[in-house]
């Protein structure tokens, strides 16, 4: 099953349903949180761990599938994780104390990760290795939105029903995908990894691995601890506001979206070791640009929001390509090696941003300090060896 991203696309809405599904259980939930301790109880630090419980289960999750896909049918695998995320979806609408919601959260979190973990694989299934990078330009192109659209849709829905609604739609949407899946189960590719010896020990001693997983989860992860700081920055530090945060949040999604989308044309045209390598030095140039700006006393939003572009931009240009190469150099344990990466991202990712957070009353130097050096730390991974030119 091979082509162009634009065949095939029925499945390849499935393989985006199941990902984006999982990415709201943080995002639609989002709004509500705040009011969850006058309704179950506790307080805001408590509410806040509806939210990391759910990124801790989602990491042990990633892990547990991408061991399962390399033994199991990972089509029968993704419409039970499906299943599971709905019908935990639904229990967690029925919680009635905050200590439930965060037990079950975890469990919500591991259940909704296969889709996560298979989707590179069956990509590159479904595409080739051609068409793969193309395919996965255009799912983080509409994995990008999520973030954005999620929470309003939430908001919406807290305001026309209440807190139950966003676990009550996860729920349905779920449950339904889940059926769907089933009933489709031959237009997906028949997927199952290599259950070699070694396990994800093998996949983290293997240096080429490694340079593709690292440069990833460092340049995602650098963007990423970058928002997740701003909102604070911006209007604590720097006189802004939410709006301001927003709207530089919207333009950088933007260029990801145009970029990535072009980011197979020009692997094809270039080679994706050339887009690696751009798109990973551009990504450290706007780290060290952004903390250049910090140091020289530089306290402009529109400044930062024109330098915050030049992050996107080198994710979007190596993001297909490196993740795609780190799926081959897996090695055929396709489901391991994405599992890796993405919990490679969520670590990085949340240990940079609990580095910064003690001095994020420092404003935007101490943010442009772990976004450098994080972007940087990604351009060096790059002195990794990388696959020969026959591997794909």
């Amino acid at each position: 099953m091979t082509g162009r991203p634009n065949r095939h696309i029925g499945t390849f809405l499935l393989i985006v349903l199941g990902t984006v599904l999982a990415l709201a259980g943080t995002d639609l939930v989002l709004p509500a949180v705040p009011g969850l301790p006058a309704i179950l109880g506790g307080d805001l630090p408590r509410a806040q761990m509806v939210l990391a419980s759910f990124t801790a289960g989602s990491a042990v999750g990633l892990l547990l599938f991408g061991a399962l896909g390399a033994r199991f049918d990972q089509r029968r695998l993704l419409a039970l994780s499906l299943l599971a995320y709905g019908l935990i979806s639904a229990a967690c609408s029925m919680s009635n104390s905050i200590n439930i919601l965060i037990l079950l959260r975890f469990v919500q979190g591991a259940a909704g990760s296969a889709a996560a973990v298979f989707a590179p694989g069956l990509l590159r299934k479904l595409y080739g290795d051609g068409g793969a990078v193309g395919a996965m330009g255009l799912l983080g192109s509409i994995e990008s939105l999520t973030p954005a659209l999620a929470p309003l849709f939430g908001l919406w829905l807290l305001r026309l029903f209440d807190w139950r609604a966003s676990f009550d739609l996860l729920a349905i949407l779920s449950t339904a995908l889940a059926a769907i899946v089933t009933a489709r189960h031959r237009h997906l590719p028949p997927m199952r990894g290599l259950a070699t010896g070694g396990g994800y020990w093998r996949l983290i001693a293997d240096p080429c691995f490694m340079r593709y997983a690292i440069s990833h989860a460092c340049t995602l992860g650098a963007l990423l601890i970058f928002v997740f700081g701003a909102p604070t920055v911006f209007t604590v530090t720097m006189g802004g506001t939410l709006s301001d945060f927003i709207i530089m949040q919207m333009t950088g999604i933007a260029f990801f979206i145009v970029i990535a989308n072009c980011s197979g044309a020009l692997g094809r045209r270039f080679g994706d070791e050339t887009m690696i390598s751009i798109g990973t030095a551009i990504a450290a140039a706007g780290g060290v640009a952004m903390l250049a700006y910090a140091m020289a006393g530089g306290r402009s939003i529109h400044v930062v929001s024109a330098l915050f572009p030049l992050l996107n931009t080198g994710l979007a240009l190596r993001g297909p390509a490196g993740f795609h190469r780190a799926i081959v150099a897996a090695r055929g344990d396709d489901a391991r090696g994405a599992a890796l990466v993405i919990v490679a991202i969520l670590l990085t990712t949340s240990l940079g941003t609990a580095a910064v957070a003690p001095f994020i009353g420092l404003g935007l130097p101490a943010l442009a300090t772990g976004t450098a050096l994080v972007a940087v730390a990604g351009l060096v991974s790059l002195a990794l060896p990388k696959l020969e030119r026959a591997a794909g």
